[in-house]
């Protein structure tokens, strides 16, 4: 059984599962090959879904982690810290809608908005993981 103190590892690796599975899908949709797209992408929600499902009750558990940076590291952290926030809270209705278009067939405004969920959907997942070294791997709050 995971500990609490093992979900920050959990969710990283997920939200790298994530960034592969978008990666690969638009890699196979740029080539024509929609089914490999299709799953790669419903792969990447899985993922993403089951990172959420995980934070939100990792949160609710262990609350917020501290960072343990000082210096100049401190405001370049809290910068990136602060996109990915914002970026995560622009894709909670941005994918729902991407994916309805997309299952409801209507394939060129799926196109349209996915042009701009795509990249901004990698920068959370990256950002994500560039979060979680600095703050449990490089950095972290030492009492």
């Amino acid at each position: 059984m995971l500990a609490i103190t093992d979900l920050p590892h959990v969710m990283a690796a997920l939200n790298g599962v994530s960034v592969v599975c978008l990666s690969a899908g638009f890699g196979f949709i740029r080539h024509g090959r929609w089914k490999a797209h299709q799953a790669c992408m419903v792969a990447a929600l899985v993922a993403s879904a089951a990172f959420l499902s995980i934070y939100l009750y990792y949160k609710a558990n262990a609350g917020f982690a501290r960072f343990g940076g000082d210096g100049a590291v401190r405001p370049i952290y809290f910068t990136i810290l602060i996109l990915h926030v914002l970026g995560a809270i622009a894709l909670t209705p941005l994918v729902p809608v991407v994916v309805w278009r997309a299952f409801k067939r209507r394939f060129a405004r799926h196109r349209a908005l996915a042009r701009w969920t795509l990249p901004l959907w990698l920068y959370v997942g990256v950002s994500g993981i560039v979060v979680y070294v600095m703050a449990v791997h490089l950095y972290p709050f030492v009492k």
